[in-house]
């Protein structure tokens, strides 16, 4: 972390979404988390699925100091007035069975989906999105044998960003590289986005916010306003909402060099 990173300036946003931080496995970029949680302040704070990785904590129990200081930023900006909204996924389905109508603990929801309204008056579904991955829904094993192989490369990755640090090199994701080379990855990615605007648009609302697929994304689908947080495994990546409903996909590796970023940065896949 950043020496300086406690005389930098609070970022303050209206919402924030951040999704997949996969707290309880090696891979959770968690050190980053609680520095960005520690550094912005908001009103609502959502946590768009995935935060506590159930699966990995079933086999193998992982949960460092790291690990339990983000769930401490969580808990006292809701303590501090922050609205927070956790909305369940596939790794922590576990949370689900008690979730058949909304969960609250003081400011703290706990939901299966839910509904944004902007500051400009937009009405966003929130959803984790799983629901619209067909091997998770429907073939949970292949999904856990992807998992395994994901959990691979983000391991050899650590090797090879040791290797590159001696080296003078930057970060630099295998597992982002290799999803976003290989064509099936790349066409499962823009699958699910078509799937996902398609249902907002069916229920009538004027765009999503999601995660589960680790790829930060603003666009624009059939009308329909799609947006992607992005994970906590490879790019730190968050969705923010602007006083004035602007939102904006923000990284921490830029608000660490002191980058204000005033647009979209692509995903570091090189």
């Amino acid at each position: 972390m950043n020496e300086n990173s406690e005389q930098r300036p609070e970022l303050r946003y209206r919402s924030v979404f951040i999704s997949d931080a996969h707290l309880g496995t090696p891979g959770s970029q968690a050190e980053a988390l609680a520095a960005f949680l520690k550094q912005c302040q908001c009103e609502k704070l959502y946590l768009v699925g995935d935060i506590i990785d159930g699966w990995r904590l079933q086999s193998t129990f992982f949960w460092p100091q790291e690990h339990t200081n983000v769930i401490r930023k969580i808990l006292t900006k809701s303590k501090r007035g922050t609205q927070v909204y956790y909305v369940t996924g596939n790794h922590d389905d576990f949370l689900r069975k008690f979730v058949d109508y909304e969960l609250r603990m003081g400011n703290i929801h706990v939901l299966n989906d839910c509904v944004h309204v902007t500051a400009d008056n937009r009405k966003l579904f929130v959803i984790h999105g799983d629901l619209f991955d067909v091997v998770t829904r429907y073939h949970r094993w292949v999904a856990r044998i992807g998992d395994v192989a994901y959990v691979t490369l983000l391991r050899a990755n650590r090797y090879v960003n040791q290797v590159r640090a001696r080296m003078g090199y930057p970060y630099w994701s295998l597992s982002a590289y290799a999803k976003h080379k290989v064509k099936s990855a790349v066409n499962f990615i823009s699958e699910f986005e078509k799937a996902v605007a398609h249902e907002c648009r069916r229920r009538g609302f004027d765009g999503v916010v999601c995660g589960h697929i680790h790829h930060a994304e603003m666009k624009t689908i059939e009308g329909v306003s799609y947006y992607n947080s992005g994970d906590w495994v490879e790019s730190c990546s968050a969705l923010v909402e602007h006083f004035d409903g602007r939102m904006e996909i923000v990284y921490w590796s830029d608000l660490q060099d002191g980058i204000m970023p005033s647009n979209v940065r692509p995903l570091r896949v090189a």
